[in-house]
């Protein structure tokens, strides 16, 4: 029987991983494993099978269906607040430009310049593209007469991945949708 999983190469499936409450760890990024590293984690009794793919992994003595959903057997308990990083300030911002609403050429800009003590901390900067940081220059968004579409916010690691749920990856492996999307609105 043909299944497009067996000719996938193995460096092509990795495994969706799942905390122990089988949610996934974390949305955008997707959290993913090679692998090399869910069968690792397999063997190290860490992890419970939950799918595989049709593709198997052979020793000598043995074969094995790659998996491709995983859940870690601890908890993981994921932090209250994000760390600072460009990525998830741009994710924050929903990947577009507080001034003009782009997503193209993203940078970040200190809506209180550094000039009159503006910090780099989550209050303080927000997502710019180019052009329009370039056009605000050193000035308060007030001086540069630019609104923000929305003032900049520390957010919480629960509002990041309801904005990474809006950004689906490139791929999604079709074991993964019930525990990508389990708690969305069904259609009729």
């Amino acid at each position: 029987m043909y299944h497009p999983d067996l000719i996938r190469h193995p460096d092509s499936c990795p495994a969706l991983v799942l905390n122990a409450d089988y949610t996934p760890l974390s949305y955008y990024p997707l959290s993913l494993w090679p692998w090399q590293t869910a069968i690792k984690a397999v063997f190290l009794d860490r992890v419970d099978i939950v799918e595989s793919y049709e593709k198997e992994v052979r020793s000598p003595t043995s074969a094995m269906k790659l998996p491709s959903v995983i859940a870690l057997k601890q908890y993981v308990k994921p932090s209250a607040y994000p760390a600072f990083t460009r990525f998830n300030l741009f994710l924050r911002d929903r990947f577009s430009c507080q001034y003009c609403g782009t997503g193209r050429d993203l940078t970040f800009d200190h809506v209180i310049p550094r000039a009159y003590g503006g910090r780099t901390t989550w209050e303080n900067v927000s997502t710019a593209c180019a052009p329009c940081n370039l056009k605000k220059g050193g000035r308060t968004p007030a001086e540069a007469h630019m609104a923000l579409f929305e003032q900049p916010y520390r957010p919480t690691s629960w509002q990041l991945q309801d904005h990474g749920r809006a950004f689906p990856p490139n791929y999604l492996h079709e074991t993964w949708r019930d525990w990508l999307y389990w708690d969305v609105e069904l259609q009729a």
